[in-house]
């Protein structure tokens, strides 16, 4: 009896136990300070731009130019760490983030043209150091072969709903209380500081393979991640995922002011937030029966259905309880989603098919700042209420269509054809 006590604690391990996993400290730390810019960049460059040149327009277009730039460079971060070393790809990346982003910052304050924003914007978007999938590897390297590993894969969609809870929340009040500027400045300070600590712990960071030689994983990490079928599919639902964050931002900054009370933005982003990490935590914390495929499908209809509402809401009180529950259904479609990462892609590239994912979102996103701030000034005010629905509503389309390939298929399972003498043969 005690046996069977014994292992089924062991089946079903919790976040303490992962937070006692020897040097997991030393990179979540500073760790979670240098994921700050991913949730703090967009909306830190939308409220700069909106200050220094008046138009929504422009501030989304900025912040879309260094969402792009972002999602396009991504892969290729989590490429060139698995090749060469987090620490030989965070170092460099860091320092020119800074400079790029303090350099975008004290263009908008001179009242520069446009077209320079924009070209500042492509290496701040660029350098931005994809720390979230890096973490999520080095878990991979102590938790190897682990029960642990499906508990830190949701302790990290938590983490990655506190940092959208932190940042955007942290980058409101100091623009709206110190200075247009402060955002941005904050932000830059933040990579450093916490990139270059991140990237000091050089203990806990997955091994490299030795020059001129290559591991069969580390070859086929290169060019696997979008040959699963699954990982396309994902890619689109991550980009609705995108353009509700992007969608919120610039609305609600809209709606805000439209009614007087600017101040009011980082509180109503702060119900939208909060009800996202409050979902995260308990979906983190679940023992699941249902198939993740199944949740993605349902979470993401609610999702798409809370979304459609957005538009029609005009006070306050409704639009901070209707933001709640569309914050409370992001976290479970997240969760999941990187949870079908786990199924559907071989070990050696999950790194890329991560930072695929996050660079999805950061193009929904930049897509979704863009299309808000634009129906926000030609159209009506709260037009851009209706980005969060355009983007999931198509996404939850594509899910819906394309859910067999959210199935993992199994990998090096031998299976006997009938009996006796008969070959067994492989089953991929």
């Amino acid at each position: 009896m005690a046996s069977t006590v014994t292992t089924e604690r062991s089946a079903r391990p919790g976040y303490g136990q992962l937070l006692r996993t020897k040097g997991a400290w030393t990179f979540l730390v500073p760790g979670f300070a240098a994921r700050q810019p991913f949730a703090m960049l967009t909306i830190s460059i939308v409220l700069l731009v909106r200050h220094t040149t008046g138009s929504y327009g422009a501030a989304g277009a900025a912040a879309a130019v260094t969402g792009v730039s972002m999602a396009l460079f991504a892969p290729y971060s989590g490429r060139l760490a698995d090749r060469y070393g987090q620490r030989a790809v965070l170092m460099p990346g860091v320092v020119l983030h800074t400079a790029a982003g303090l350099t975008l910052t004290a263009l908008a304050l001179t009242h520069a043209p446009l077209w320079a924003l924009f070209a500042a914007a492509v290496p701040t978007g660029a350098s931005v150091p994809q720390v979230g999938p890096m973490v999520r590897a080095r878990w991979g390297t102590r938790l190897k072969g682990s029960p642990l590993m499906s508990t830190a894969a949701a302790f990290e969609s938590v983490t990655d709903e506190l940092t959208f809870v932190v940042g955007p929340l942290l980058a409101t009040a100091l623009c709206t209380a110190v200075t247009p500027s402060a955002g941005l400045v904050t932000e830059a300070a933040l990579t450093l500081v916490g990139g270059l600590l991140f990237a000091a712990q050089r203990g806990t960071q997955p091994p490299v393979p030795p020059r001129g030689e290559e591991t069969e994983d580390a070859a086929h990490a290169r060019v696997s991640a979008l040959r699963v079928p699954g990982v396309r599919v994902l890619i689109v639902t991550f980009l609705g995922i995108g353009a509700v964050f992007g969608g919120m931002q610039v609305s609600l900054a809209a709606f805000t002011e439209s009614i007087g009370e600017p101040g009011l933005n980082g509180v109503l982003y702060g119900v939208f937030a909060a009800g996202n990490m409050l979902s995260g935590v308990v979906c983190g914390a679940v023992a699941w029966k249902s198939s993740p495929r199944r949740r993605l499908m349902v979470g993401y209809a609610a999702l798409a259905l809370a979304t459609s509402g957005l538009w029609t809401v005009h006070s306050v009180p409704l639009l901070a309880g209707l933001g709640l529950l569309v914050g409370m259904c992001i976290a479970p479609a997240l969760i999941t989603g990187y949870t079908l990462v786990e199924d559907l892609v071989p070990v050696g590239a999950r790194t890329e098919a991560f930072t695929w994912l996050t660079g999805a979102v950061a193009l929904g996103q930049a897509a979704a700042v863009t299309v808000a701030g634009q129906w926000e000034d030609r159209l009506w005010d709260g037009a851009g209420f209706l980005v969060p629905m355009a983007g999931t509503v198509p996404a939850l389309a594509t899910i819906l269509a394309l859910r067999s390939l959210l199935v993992a298929r199994a990998r090096n399972r031998t299976v006997a054809r009938g009996v006796g003498h008969r070959e067994p043969v492989t089953v991929d």
